[in-house]
């Protein structure tokens, strides 16, 4: 086996935490995790059934509302759709999704800059582009950010949450 075979083959450690090399980089700073482990680190985030749209699943469903969830019949593959109320969630990712203000947002990686600040953008408009598609066909979309549902405030912003679905006069 060459070490080329390896470092494309690399999973985490026994561990499960990923192997740390502490080779240089172009740059002159040590690596964080060998190349195919950041490659299979990287394939494992989800994009759909996170944690933080499995909090928000289940609270609506303790408060009795009934939904569809990435119903792919709509544009952006809505994490939560309720029909009965006209109304689309997306449980979004401060990071991937650009939530402005967050810190999480504004910190783009050091390699590759180019690369991710272009793919973040198209996120970006990307979304902008569906939830105008989904207002032009009267659905209400709510966008609850990462950054929103920390332990301090999660449950503040739940209860705003089912106020908005249920009670048109909310904003």
């Amino acid at each position: 086996m060459t070490a080329e075979h390896r470092r494309q083959t690399a999973k985490p450690g026994k561990t499960g935490k990923p192997k740390k090399t502490g080779k240089p980089r172009k740059t002159g700073k040590p690596e964080k995790y060998e190349r195919g482990t950041r490659s299979y680190t990287m394939s494992h985030i989800r994009g759909k059934d996170t944690s933080i749209e499995r909090m928000v699943r289940s609270f609506l469903f303790a408060k009795g509302l009934r939904f569809r969830k990435n119903d792919k019949r709509y544009p952006g593959h809505p994490d939560v759709v309720l029909p009965k109320y006209r109304t689309i969630i997306f449980v979004n990712g401060c990071f991937w999704h650009m939530h402005e203000g967050c810190p999480k947002a504004t910190r783009v990686p050091k390699s590759n800059v180019e690369f991710w600040t272009a793919k973040l953008l198209r996120n970006h408009e990307r979304d902008a582009r569906q939830r105008a598609e989904l207002e032009a066909d009267g659905w209400k979309v709510i966008v609850v950010w990462e950054c929103e549902l920390g332990k301090k405030v999660r449950d503040e912003r739940l209860e705003r949450l089912y106020r908005e679905i249920v009670d048109d006069s909310v904003k």
